[in-house]
Order: C-alpha cells, then structure tokens, then sequence
C-alpha cells in the first residue's frame, strides 16, 4: 500500500497535538472521492486534495462527514 503523506502546516502555537493511528491512515480514504488522505498535524485534519475537503479529527477520531469538513480554498 502506498505511504500516506503527512502536512505539518507550521502552525506550532498550542499545545503539542494527538497523532493518530498510521494503521488508521492506511484504510481511511474520502468518503466522497474514494481518494487517499494526507494527515495534517498541525490542524488535526485529513485532507482529501481530490475533493478539496479537509475532515477534522476531534479527540483522536476523524471525523469522515462531509458536511462537517472544511472546504479548502487552494
């Protein structure tokens, strides 16, 4: 299975944040574009660059809803 990439967005200020699982990563994917995620550390988010969709991750749990991700403006 190919590696799942992690984002540290440089956003530093804050307590250190959670990881979360890698054997989580390796079978999560979009639920809109069946896509693979990218863990953003930093904002505790998996982001799913095919959808344009960032999915927060509360408290150790990803959240995999899409009216619950933030749409990303890049």
């Amino acid at each position: 299975m190919a590696d799942r990439k992690v984002i540290d967005s440089g956003d530093d200020a804050g307590p250190e944040p959670s990881l979360i699982d890698p054997r989580l990563l390796e079978i999560l994917v979009c639920p809109l574009s069946k896509a693979t995620l990218e863990y953003d550390r930093a904002r505790q988010e998996l982001v799913s660059r095919s959808a344009r969709l960032a999915y927060p991750i509360k408290d150790g749990i990803p959240i995999m809803v899409p009216d619950e991700a933030r749409i990303l403006e890049d």
